[in-house]
């Protein structure tokens, strides 16, 4: 029941392959698992599919992945952060499915829980809802969208425990819990790491059940992405 593995790099160890789709948790620069990104990137694994928020910001988070040109496709809700994926995406060099922000997270929910499809009536009358399957109940439209059902996730949490149970810290919730529940295989990278029965049961959001690997990560570069300042 020890799932802890030594390093980032480590735990990506026989789980990383070509072509493969990811999902991974933050918003922004918050609550991302920067170990495990940097990880992925000496992996040099390449024609990867990711779905995330966001793809970080130049040089730092996914980012990373974007310089190296390892990201062949996103699935995302904001890029507007990233002059990199602007230029990747406007020469072609990038696949991009944007998707609505609270669509996303219920396709991540919704893999994790086994719902292969939901209806909603977000993106209705936008490029959103183009080839998309259509459908009316009680005289209302409605798109169909799919779950995702990831090969590997990438999340990042505050405390953890040996047995793979997960807590997040605020606002560092964000897309964590719903893409640890969506891969067939979730590695957490978490700054304090506690024995079992340490951690709060009440306060568990992440049952370890869904978490196969766990990676210590104490002294995160918790980077801003955008400082805003005023005079004295």
């Amino acid at each position: 029941m020890n799932k802890v593995w030594p390093d980032a790099r480590a735990a990506l160890d026989g789980v990383v392959r070509d072509g493969m789709l990811l999902a991974i948790g933050g918003f922004g620069l918050c609550g991302i698992p920067e170990s495990l990104i940097l990880a992925l990137r000496e992996t040099g694994a390449r024609g990867l599919t990711v779905a995330s928020n966001n793809a970080g910001v130049d040089g730092w988070g996914l980012g990373l992945l974007l310089e190296s040109r390892q990201i062949r496709r996103m699935i995302s809700s904001y890029v507007g952060e990233n002059a990199e994926f602007e230029r990747q995406y406007l020469t072609g060099e990038l696949e991009v499915e944007f998707c609505p922000q609270g669509t996303l997270a219920e396709r991540m929910r919704a893999g994790g829980a086994g719902i292969p499809g939901f209806y909603t009536r977000t993106g209705i009358g936008t490029l959103v809802a183009e080839g998309k399957e259509h459908k009316i109940f009680d005289g209302v439209e409605y798109i169909l969208e799919r779950g995702i059902r990831a090969d590997v996730a990438l999340v990042k949490a505050w405390q953890g425990d040996r047995y793979g149970n997960l807590i997040y810290r605020k606002t560092a919730q964000n897309f964590n819990p719903l893409a640890a529940t969506c891969a067939q295989l979730t590695i957490a990278e978490v700054e304090e790491l506690a024995e079992p029965g340490e951690l709060e049961m009440d306060a568990i959001h992440t049952p370890g059940i869904y978490v196969q690997r766990v990676v210590l990560n104490p002294t995160p570069e918790k980077r801003i992405e955008k400082r805003t300042t005023r005079e004295a």
